[in-house]
């Protein structure tokens, strides 16, 4: 037993917590189970959780993601966006280069590895003729990263209805 997706009133992803917490806020009736895990059992007659919804609203204020090598590196899913290959030593690369006024941001900047980046060079993907896999994107916030990374690893397939327009 592991991991639960916590849902605000609303849907919303909020937090991902131990099955124990969620199983604790449903017996206070903080919370209901909306996705249970066949294979475990908490009690003979209670499976475990691992999708639960709050039952009240839970105002939850914004906050940006910070523009760093781990966070560029796990949206990418740690993978090269040119070749695709994961076992390489990975930079960062700049789509449109720094040199030709380039900038740090979300969308200009991917995962890639070495042989490619040097390849790519002072040049644009296009004018390198080399395509990029995925289109470069700001990250909703710090949840979509974990749910991701969990729905991926095929651990929590089931969250990815509760996720829409999260996963890529």
């Amino acid at each position: 037993m592991g991991q639960v997706l916590v849902l605000n009133a609303s849907y919303e992803p909020l937090n991902i917590t131990s099955w124990r917490r969620a199983t604790v806020l449903m017996l206070k009736g903080k919370a209901e189970s909306l996705e249970e895990d066949a294979t475990h059992n908490i009690r003979q007659d209670v499976k475990a959780p691992t999708v639960i919804r709050l039952r009240q609203f839970i105002r939850v204020p914004y906050r940006d993601i910070p523009l760093s090598r781990k966070n560029i590196f796990q949206r990418d899913n740690n993978s090269c966006q040119y070749c695709g290959q994961k076992n390489k030593k990975l930079s960062i690369d700049h789509v449109f280069p720094r040199s030709r006024g380039g900038t740090d941001n979300w969308e200009n900047v991917i995962t890639a590895c070495l042989q490619c980046n040097v390849m790519k060079g002072n040049r644009t993907p296009e004018e390198a003729k080399m395509p990029l896999r995925t289109k470069p994107y700001k990250p909703l916030n710090n949840m979509s990263f974990e749910t991701t990374k969990q729905i991926h690893s095929g651990r929590h397939k089931e969250w990815s209805k509760y996720v829409i327009g999260w996963v890529a």
